[in-house]
């Protein structure tokens, strides 16, 4: 009943704001990127001020706590919470002004990092705390925490860039905290903030040995609050003490933060070492030469990468088992270039580097900064599948002393039997560890209890912080007892008090902390009902619920830019719609807890509707969650001997139907065209704002190889595919005919498929027979032995991946081991000195995700620019028609908001003379409706290659 008594309250003080308060709008926010899951009974998504304050006022009302939260990537368990979470990241995310003469920015608490960023740069500006989860961390999350990131060394904590912060108190007062105090915001609040204010001095002033003492001995102790900027001789900077409060004091709403000047030149070193003991022993030397960032990681979350995304994946990495990236910066390249080889020479005599290297490439350089990033996701599933969890992932000593953490700190490690992947930045002395604790058992938890306490007591020792930056939260707040004396502890109890008397902010952090295993997000390593699934999860020794399990948070697809996942996060910006939101929710579904019903749960379907199937998170999410392939193993159980919605007929039995069509092309077509075609396509829940392409007749694929020239001794085998043999045969002509110049001689194969529509509309009993069909024909012929090329990205993912996923055999494996994309075959098996004719100068390319998730290190556009193409522009995301997806009706409208990203943006900068290359059928369609009127069409690379080698021919 409190749930409803908030929405009533609610309805009147804040009418029109969101309220989820069903099991599907918040089971995602029951967790964040730590270990631990907390269901709130609620979660807000505040257009402004008044609605926070609504939202507070109607909390401390029913006595219901309140939870802050960004962009929900906190690896200590601060962005979760029983009662009322308050989403900033959906509307309250505005940079809303940038003063370029002071070199200060106002923004709002739910903007995101890179958001700020980018609107700074165009005054040459930018934010110096720069945390690897930048592409969607907010400020009020950094601000929560007292984040800092990569370049630390240089610029230090959150903290020491904000000059004021806009907060909400417990009571709803709107106050301002500065540098020398707090304020309030609205004349009759002035009395409540007089009140707060001289309690807070006289807590200090009745504690000022104690916190002069025991608080800001190292940069980067963030453990507990930051009561020593509030001392005299600090002016009583409340601004800084609120920051890394957590939100257990206040809730941030916006802030003005402090902006610093980009340098214009900079050089990156990689330094390799036997071990990260060895390379922290060399970061006092490394200091002296005040580098921007000093950033350390071990050798499993580089073999993790590789493996993951390819051997192509790291590059400019030097000899080592374990690495140092030290950036310099300044205002001349040159000078920061020789300033760069005289410390590696110096690093060098001093003995300890076994390799290391100027990165002078800036594509090298992006590279290894993406392993550095991706590190807590990398270390959490590595290669061998073993799991690893945070909890004193945060740990941080001063820089003289980090050697010495290090040795003791790897064998407190041994002696527990445990194995910790070790990153972070060794610069400002700060330690991320993923460890392999074993949180599903209770003797495991107990291993764990012990193992934290004797890591607080070594920290300590080494005079350093239990956190460096990611604040206490669930994870360590019990262990505060140990880093503070009593009376510490007790001050940090009556500050709270102060701003919260009745603990309802964010409570069991920091002060009163809950016990560091409770809570704790113990997982069923069972799907529902026991029921076996059709997928084999071949990588999770759980299955299913091991595959839902590898996401842990990180949030890599709520980022708005890099990579491709996810195009419906980007066109909606719903956690719901999210990787993680959907991951969370699966995850929620085999705990059975808030959301019931298994198998049939209506949330979980409703979640996954709009996932487009783009298999981008297979490769862009660190972890490698595959929702494409949860999502057909769901709709499969999903309406196991029900009736499916219309279009998993009408779309999902493509291949079938458009084999009939083959025989009947040209009256199938006409009555396409016409009023019988849209009563069809409404019958069929396919959209009719969209033409639905013609079928091709059963000859047009021979004539379309008739010009092919025959070999006797082919070195390759054609799959033809249902897309490219129903809708546009031409392709396997042109594919044919480039084979044939580059070297690669083929026989085509017809009339087999790879099953695709029946996996993503989950239809997987028939995909499997199909499959296993067309296993048997590729497997068992004479030319078993040779490369498949497939001219349709989508049809040689599924064949790569799906196929040996779905059917487990080692026939499928065997066949997927031989399957390439035109470019990869072109790549790999193409006759030394093979180049095409003249290609156009430029092209503008839209990769089809299945391509760029399944066959990452060789794409189109790497080979484009080696052949000649000068530039090529890629669209750089999911083109939105996504195979079926687009088609079906109620999904039209998500279908154009993904395109509106990227793809149409390009295509509108295209001239109408330019050359545009999209190997996708579905890729390729989106592109002719989207230009409709333009003397615009998508060509297949086989096409731009053939018609470049063709007499005539014009690319």
């Amino acid at each position: 009943m409190t749930a409803d008594a908030l929405a009533r309250l609610l309805a009147r003080s804040a009418p029109g704001m969101r309220l989820e308060t069903g099991a599907g709008g918040t089971a995602p926010y029951a967790y964040d990127a730590s270990n631990y899951r907390v269901p709130p009974l609620a979660v807000a998504f505040p257009r402004s001020v008044d609605e926070v304050r609504a939202v507070v006022l109607a909390c401390r009302e029913l006595g219901v706590p309140v939870t802050a939260r960004g962009g929900g990537t906190s690896m200590a368990g601060n962005a979760i919470g029983p009662g009322v979470v308050l989403d900033f990241s959906r509307h309250l995310n505005r940079v809303l002004s940038i003063d370029s003469e002071a070199g200060t920015a106002r923004v709002e608490a739910g903007v995101v990092l890179d958001d700020l960023r980018t609107a700074a740069s165009r005054h040459g500006l930018t934010f110096g705390p720069d945390p690897s989860s930048h592409s969607r961390c907010t400020l009020g999350g950094m601000i929560g925490n007292d984040a800092c990131g990569n370049r630390s060394v240089r610029h230090g904590r959150t903290s020491a860039h904000v000059e004021s912060l806009e907060i909400v108190t417990a009571d709803g007062v709107l106050a301002i905290a500065d540098h020398t105090g707090l304020h309030a915001a609205d004349p009759t609040d002035t009395e409540a903030v007089a009140r707060l204010t001289e309690g807070a001095r006289k807590l200090i002033v009745d504690n000022l040995a104690l916190i002069r003492t025991e608080l800001g001995r190292i940069p980067r102790q963030v453990s507990g609050y930051q009561l020593h900027h509030l001392l005299p001789e600090r002016g009583f900077d409340m601004a800084r003490a609120l920051v890394g409060t957590e939100g257990t004091c206040a809730v941030v709403v916006a802030a003005t933060v402090r902006l610093v000047a980009t340098a214009p030149a900079s050089a990156l070193l990689a330094l390799g070492y036997d071990n990260l003991v060895d390379a922290a022993e060399d970061v006092p030397e490394i200091l002296r030469w005040s580098p921007t960032a000093v950033e350390g990681m071990d050798e499993a979350i580089v073999a993790t990468m590789r493996a993951r995304r390819g051997p192509d994946s790291v590059t400019g990495l030097p000899d080592g088992r374990a690495w140092l990236y030290v950036e310099l910066d300044g205002d001349d390249e040159t000078d920061v270039t020789v300033r760069a080889a005289e410390l590696l020479d110096v690093l060098k005599v001093r003995g300890r580097v076994v390799d290391g290297r100027l990165v002078d490439s800036a594509a090298q350089r992006r590279s290894l900064w993406r392993v550095r990033e991706d590190g807590a996701g990398l270390a959490a599933r590595l290669v061998d599948g073993g799991e690893s969890w945070p909890g004193w992932e945060d740990a941080a000593v001063a820089p003289e002393n980090l050697a010495g953490y290090l040795r003791e700190f790897r064998a407190l490690l041994d002696e527990h039997g445990l194995t910790g992947v070790l990153y972070g930045h060794f610069g400002a002395g700060c330690v991320h560890v993923r460890i392999d604790f074993d949180l599903g058992t209770d003797p495991g938890r107990a291993a764990a209890r012990r193992f934290l306490k004797q890591a607080a007591e070594l920290v300590v020792r080494h005079g350093g912080t239990l956190s460096g930056e990611h604040g206490d939260g669930r994870a360590r707040g019990e262990l505060l007892d140990v880093m503070y004396s009593p009376r510490m502890i007790q001050a940090f109890a009556a500050f709270k008090r102060l701003f919260d008397p009745d603990g309802l902010l964010n409570p069991g952090v920091i002060v009163a902390p809950a016990a560091l295993d409770a809570d704790l997000m113990l997982h069923n390593p069972v799907a529902p009902d026991g029921r076996p699934t059709l997928f084999t999860f071949p990588h999770d020794d759980d299955g299913f619920a091991g595959a839902a399990r590898r996401c842990v948070g990180v949030g890599r697809c709520r980022s708005d830019t890099g990579g491709v996942m996810c195009p419906s996060y980007r066109a909606t910006g719903d956690e719901n719609h999210s990787t993680r939101g959907r991951a969370r929710l699966l995850q929620e579904m085999l705990r059975g807890e808030t959301v019931q019903d298994g198998w049939r749960s209506t949330e979980v379907r409703d979640a996954l509707d709009l996932c487009l199937s783009c298999k981008a998170c297979s490769t862009d999410c660190p972890v490698g969650v595959d929702m494409a392939t949860y999502k057909a193993e769901f709709l499969h159980q999903h309406y196991r001997g029900r009736i499916r919605p219309r279009s998993h007929y009408s779309l999902g039995w493509l291949p079938f139907t458009s084999a009939l069509a083959r025989y009947v092309a040209r009256p199938v077509n006409a009555l396409l065209r016409g009023p019988l075609g849209t009563l069809a396509a409404r019958l069929g829940g396919v959209t009719t704002h969209r033409a639905i392409p013609a079928f091709a007749s059963r000859r047009a694929l021979r004539s379309a190889l008739r010009d092919v020239p025959p070999t006797t001794e082919p070195t390759a085998l054609l799959f033809v595919d249902s897309f490219t043999r129903a809708f546009r045969p031409e392709v396997a002509g042109a594919t044919a005919r480039v084979l044939g110049d580059a070297g690669i001689p083929s026989t085509a194969r017809d009339g087999l498929c790879c099953g695709l529509t029946w996996v993503s509309t989950g239809q997987l009993s028939v995909a499997r027979r199909v499959m296993a069909r067309t296993v048997a024909a590729l497997d068992g012929a004479s030319d078993r032995d040779l490369p498949i090329v497939v001219a349709e990205p989508s049809c040689a993912a599924a064949l790569k991946r799906d196929v040996p996923e779905l059917l487990g055999t080692d026939a499928a494996r065997r066949v997927a081991a031989r399957v390439h994309t035109l470019t990869g075959a072109l790549t790999e098996l193409a006759a030394p000195g093979w180049s095409p004719p003249e290609l156009p100068d430029s092209v503008l390319l839209q990769t089809h995700c299945h391509e760029y998730a399944t066959f990452g290190s060789r794409r189109p556009g790497d080979l484009l620019r080696k052949l000649g193409v000068r530039k090529v522009t890629d669209a750089e995301g999911c083109c939105g028609l996504a195979g079926n997806f687009g088609f079906e009706e109620q999904h039209y409208e998500t279908s154009m908001a993904v395109a509106d990203l990227s793809l149409r943006p390009r295509l509108d900068e295209q001239p109408d003379d330019g050359v545009v290359v999209a190997d996708g059928f579905s890729c390729a369609t989106q592109i002719d409706h989207l230009t409709q009127g333009r003397d615009i069409r998508a060509v297949h690379l086989a096409e731009l290659l053939d018609q470049a080698a063709r007499p005539g021919g014009t690319p």
